[in-house]
C-alpha cells in the first residue's frame, strides 16, 4: 500500500518527533510527503505548519521562534501556532498586516512525543494505559528512519513465525520453527492478539526477563492500532512486565519513522535503562535489516496480487482486510503498483 496515495490516512495522530527536540527552535519534517515545520507555542504546546511561507516560499523551519510564534528566517514574516500572518517587519507601525497564513495542522504532546494529524482526525492518540501509573517507567528506546513501508512494519509486529529465524541471535529458537498459535479479537480500533511462546533467555536476557533460566515463557497481549500504531504488553513468569508501543510514521511510500516507548514495572536497579535499550535495539536491528530488503508496495487487495501464504499470517491478513474496508469506507481505492495475472 503506497501510503501517500490513500487521503484517508492522513486523518489519523502519527507520533512525529520527540517533544525535547522543539526546546531549540523549529523543526522540519515531512509527513505521508507533506513537508510540515513544528515549533513550540507560548505555552510550551507543540504546533505544527506547512513548512512554507507565504511570502516567497522559504522554508520556515530554516527560521526561529518569538514569543510562541514562528519567524521566517527570510525576511522576518512571523506566523502564530494557527499559521496567522501577526508580523510583516518592513511594514510601518500602522499599515495592517494582510489576511493571510500558511495552513496549520492538529499537532498534541504525548508520551513526550509530538503527535500530528494532517486532516480531521477519525480516533483518538491511543491510549497506554502504564503513563503515569508510579508502578511503571516510560524509556524512550528508539527513533530513527527505516527504509520501508509502515504496513510492513505493523505485519512483521504481529509476524510469530519470524521469531526463530531472524531473531535467531537474540531470543528465536532456530529449532522450533512453528509458531505458537495466536488467539485474535477484532476491536473497532483494530485487533487483539494474544499468545503464550517459549523463547531463549540469554545471560544478557536475565535481567530483562527476570530469570536465569536457559528458557522462559511470554505472554504476550499485542494490539494494533489502525492504521500504524501497536502495543504489546510481555509478560514473563518472573511478573517483569516488558511493554512495547511503537508507531510506524509514514514519510513517504518507502520510508517510515519508527519511534518506540518502553513501559517497565520495575526499577533502574533492577534492569538499567541502557541495558533495556541494548536489547530490544539488537532486536530491532534484525527485523530493521529484513524489512528494509522488502518491497515497501504492500498491496491491501490481496485478490490484485499473487501471494503466499502460511495459517501464521493470519494477523497480517486481517490487517490488510481491515485497511481495505477503511479505504473502500472512504471511497478509495488500493491500486497496485504491478499488475499481475
Amino acid at each position: 500500500m503506497l501510503a501517500t496515495k490513500q487521503p484517508v490516512l492522513r486523518r489519523f495522530w502519527y507520533a512525529v518527533m520527540p517533544l525535547d527536540h522543539l526546546k531549540d527552535g523549529p523543526k522540519p519534517f515531512t509527513l505521508l510527503g507533506e513537508p510540515i515545520v513544528l515549533f513550540l507555542d507560548a505555552k510550551g504546546e507543540p504546533a505544527a505548519l506547512e513548512d512554507r511561507c507565504c511570502h516567497r516560499t522559504a522554508k520556515l523551519s530554516k527560521g526561529w521562534c518569538n514569543n510562541g510564534n514562528i519567524v521566517c528566517g527570510y525576511h522576518g514574516w512571523e506566523y502564530d501556532r494557527e499559521g496567522k500572518l501577526v508580523m510583516i517587519p518592513q511594514f510601518p507601525f500602522e499599515q495592517p498586516i494582510p489576511d493571510a497564513r500558511a495552513r496549520s495542522f492538529r499537532a498534541q504532546a504525548r508520551y513526550g512525543y509530538v503527535w500530528v494529524a494532517l486532516d480531521e482526525p477519525l480516533s483518538g492518540i491511543p491510549e497506554i494505559s502504564e503513563e503515569g501509573d508510579p508502578r511503571y517507567r516510560r524509556i524512550h528506546q528508539f527513533y530513527a528512519k527505516w527504509n520501508t513501508a509502515a504496513l510492513r512494519l505493523m505485519e512483521n509486529s504481529f509476524d510469530n513465525a519470524h521469531f526463530a529465524f531472524v531473531h535467531k541471535g537474540t531470543f528465536g529458537d532456530i529449532n522450533q520453527p512453528k509458531p505458537e498459535k495466536y488467539e485474535i479479537v477484532e476491536t473497532d480500533y483494530g485487533f487483539d492478539a494474544e499468545t503464550i511462546i517459549t523463547i531463549r533467555n540469554p545471560p544478557n536476557a536475565f535481567r530483562i526477563s527476570g530469570t536465569s533460566d536457559p528458557t522462559t515463557r511470554r505472554h504476550q497481549r499485542n494490539k494494533w492500532f489502525m492504521p500504524f500504531c501497536r502495543r504489546l504488553d510481555m509478560e514473563y513468569p518472573s511478573g517483569i512486565r516488558h511493554i512495547i508501543f511503537n508507531c510506524a510514521t509514514p514519510v513517504s511510500d518507502g520510508e517510515i519513522q519508527v519511534v518506540q516507548i518502553l513501559f517497565r514495572n520495575d526499577t533502574e536497579a533492577d534492569c538499567s535503562t541502557q541495558e533495556l535499550i541494548d536489547w530490544d535495539a539488537a532486536i530491532i536491528a534484525e527485523d530493521r535489516d529484513m524489512l528494509e530488503s522488502t518491497d515497501p508496495d504492500a498491496i491491501v487487495d490481496l485478490s490484485r496480487k499473487i501471494e503466499k501464504h502460511m495459517p501464521s499470517d493470519r494477523p497480517g491478513m486481517l490487517m490488510r482486510k481491515r485497511l481495505l474496508e477503511l479505504l473502500q469506507a472512504h471511497n478509495e481505492c488500493e491500486i497496485p503498483r504491478h499488475e499481475t495475472t
